[in-house]
């Protein structure tokens, strides 16, 4: 932020004791201190947040990008494409009976009246 060197912080002490003394030096760089040390976290603290909002309206954006990139007929494609591999999913999964069929309705009948017979 600025450059100062040794000599001018040495020149500037030198002319703060001569100015406040011995006794109200040591008050006077704490005060200084707290001071500088405010000014510095509240400089950060905007660079962290102009940094924030910067960050959150390149993604904003990005999504813009990417939202008019994907048309709905992308969606509509995709969806019918997945509909279509859980339609072939479900058919593997589903239990072949003898009659060729993929309903239970028989198994259950048949094991409860197995069941009932012994």
């Amino acid at each position: 932020m600025f450059d100062l060197g040794f000599l001018e912080l040495f020149l500037c002490g030198v002319i703060a004791l001569l100015v406040l003394g011995p006794e109200r030096l040591p008050t006077a760089a704490r005060t200084a201190g707290h001071w500088i040390g405010k000014a510095r976290r509240m400089t950060r603290q905007f660079s962290e947040e102009l940094d924030r909002q910067v960050k959150a309206e390149e993604i904003r954006e990005q999504l813009r990008r990417e939202k008019s990139d994907i048309g709905y007929e992308d969606i509509q494609q995709n969806m019918r494409e997945a509909l279509d591999e859980a339609k072939l999913d479900e058919e593997y999964l589903k239990p072949v009976n003898g009659d060729g069929t993929g309903s239970n309705q028989s198994d259950t009948a048949n094991r409860s009246n197995s069941g009932n017979s012994s």
